[in-house]
């Protein structure tokens, strides 16, 4: 069996009296790709806050390489080897696409083993599908080679573990079905685990071979696609129509 990667064992999070994250257990292993899907408001952002660092759980144990990384900074997580994108993304508008990747490789990046297509910041930015754009501002580009950008920035860090979230938001339906593909690219050529939050559950179900299911901050679920779609507590939690639609 794979590496446990990441433990996140009874992971809570409370915001003045609201518990937001409820003792949520999760356990990624390497090489995994999986979903995490839920309402509005089920908790998937602030989980992905706890466990990359963003912010520190009100209680729970966070485990990777034998040690509690829970309530240490994000650099602890980085150097760990877990790396991040946000829902929107975080580039310097400023710099060329090209400096805001290799800010990522000077910033963690730059000590630790990587794939080959990672060598260096041109490798990066090919792999991401924005050679062409490398020495424009990235400002200037538009918000979808944004996320692809900042999809790169965090493979600078050389991470074992990605954490995507919300990636696919406002692209268009081409654009999803590509960024997928990446994901799935990326898993396999960088031999990476990849945790996908994504609103566009379709998509997501078609791609991830695992799906953890969080509503009103609670796990309802985790396991296979198949499984989580007819999963009675997943279909009323969605009131049925997306469960339905990913089903069909």
């Amino acid at each position: 069996m794979s590496e446990v990667l990441l433990d996140a064992r009874d992971i809570t999070v409370r915001f003045d009296g609201l518990t937001a994250v409820d003792a949520v257990s999760a356990t990624f292993r390497t090489g995994e790709l999986v979903g995490i899907i839920g309402p509005n408001g089920a908790g998937k952002t602030t989980f992905f806050n706890a466990i990359s660092g963003v912010i520190a759980p009100t209680s729970g144990q966070l485990i990777t390489g034998g040690r509690n990384l829970s309530g240490k900074g994000p650099h602890r997580y980085a150097s760990a080897g877990i790396a991040r994108t946000f829902q929107t993304p975080r580039v310097f508008p400023d710099m060329p696409v090209v400096a805001n990747i290799d800010f990522g490789l000077k910033f963690a990046g730059r000590h630790r083993k990587g794939s080959w297509h990672l060598r260096d910041a041109l490798s990066i930015v090919e792999l991401i599908g924005l050679s062409h754009l490398a020495d424009l501002p990235a400002g200037a580009i538009t918000p979808s080679q944004q996320r692809l950008l900042e999809i790169g920035m965090a493979l600078a860090t050389r991470p074992r573990l990605l954490l995507l979230d919300e990636v696919a938001a406002g692209l268009t339906e081409a654009e999803v079905e590509a960024m997928a593909q990446l994901i799935r690219r990326m898993r396999d050529e960088l031999d990476l685990t990849v945790v996908w939050i994504e609103h566009a559950v379709t998509t997501l179900l078609r791609h991830v071979e695992r799906v953890i299911v969080l509503h009103q901050g609670r796990r309802i679920a985790d396991g296979t696609p198949a499984e989580v779609v007819r999963n009675a507590e997943v279909i009323e939690a969605y009131l049925g129509d997306e469960m339905v639609e990913a089903a069909a």
